[in-house]
């Protein structure tokens, strides 16, 4: 009995580095293709793959040996292959872990919503196009030096304004920053992807092109159809109600009240806990 005690004890001992590891790799290559998929450079990658599992197959049940020391030699390089096509990915990722803004009023965030659903229903009962990013923690700087700056607050009047058909800086893309309107008239890079509806115009291409590279909401407003879309690290969601890009923005733009929860964990423990005098609550009459 003592002995099989022991036998169990030193296989939990030496047998649990094999399954960390295997957990690790599975979980790796879980969120490795879940970042692949959907990027530009998703078919080039399955591509890759598939060619080198078949080669390596091939090589090894042929036993070609110079063909296994080529493909061995190749996969070295795929590192530096990754960083090139993923590129663009690899950007928002490491900005999105580099920046995050500590202080953020959920009140204002809300607000600043409303003016962006405002200004799309205005313009898609008309049927003027109209072409908004949203900038969050990464700087559009490459996408301003085509447009021209406005630096204004952010209103439903201007933003029709800024996309009336008879304006000359109508045809492009809004930056909006916070309660400002940044830019105007900005040029957006368009998406190369090949696996779009070819029924998609050039500002949804170029919705899908800034969010691909940036952590920016893009809102677009169709010129032809009156339709609201939104774009959002690469996707495209089309045809939405005012309500559903109200509860997406306000999903991704609104931010817990930092400030509160900061200034909570300073507050005496009986302050935090003291409940409202009674005479202090006024209750609404009922009618």
């Amino acid at each position: 009995m003592p002995n099989i005690f022991h036998i169990l004890s030193e296989g939990l001992q030496h047998g649990w580095r094999p399954v960390v590891e295997i957990a690790i790799l599975s979980v790796g290559i879980y969120f490795s293709f879940k970042f692949v998929r959907g990027t530009r450079g998703a078919p080039v990658v399955y591509g890759f793959v598939l060619l080198v599992l078949s080669l390596t197959v091939l090589a090894y049940f042929l036993k070609l040996e110079v063909l296994s020391w080529l493909i061995r030699s190749f996969v070295a390089f795929a590192a530096v292959a990754i960083l090139i096509i993923f590129q663009p990915e690899l950007r928002r990722i490491l900005a999105e872990l580099g920046t995050h803004p500590l202080f953020a009023t959920s009140h204002e965030q809300r607000e600043n919503i409303e003016v962006i659903i405002q200004t799309v229903e205005r313009l898609a009962e008309v049927r003027i196009g109209a072409l908004i990013a949203i900038e969050q923690s990464i700087n559009l700087q490459e996408a301003t030096e085509s447009g021209l700056p406005v630096n204004c607050e952010a209103t439903p009047e201007m933003l029709e304004a800024i996309f009336f058909p008879n304006n000359a800086i109508h045809d492009g893309g809004v930056i909006l920053k916070g309660d400002r309107i940044a830019y105007a008239a900005c040029i957006f890079p368009l998406t190369q992807r090949q696996d779009l509806n070819p029924s998609l115009g050039t500002r949804h291409r170029a919705a899908i092109g800034l969010s691909e590279e940036t952590d920016a909401v893009v809102v677009v407003v169709s010129e032809e159809t009156g339709s609201i879309s939104y774009a959002y690290k690469g996707q495209l969601t089309r045809g939405v109600t005012a309500e559903q890009l109200r509860a997406f923005l306000t999903s991704v733009l609104v931010k817990p009240d930092k400030t509160r929860h900061i200034l909570r964990m300073f507050r005496p423990a009986d302050v935090a806990s003291k409940k409202p005098d009674a005479a202090l609550v006024v209750q609404e009459p009922k009618t």
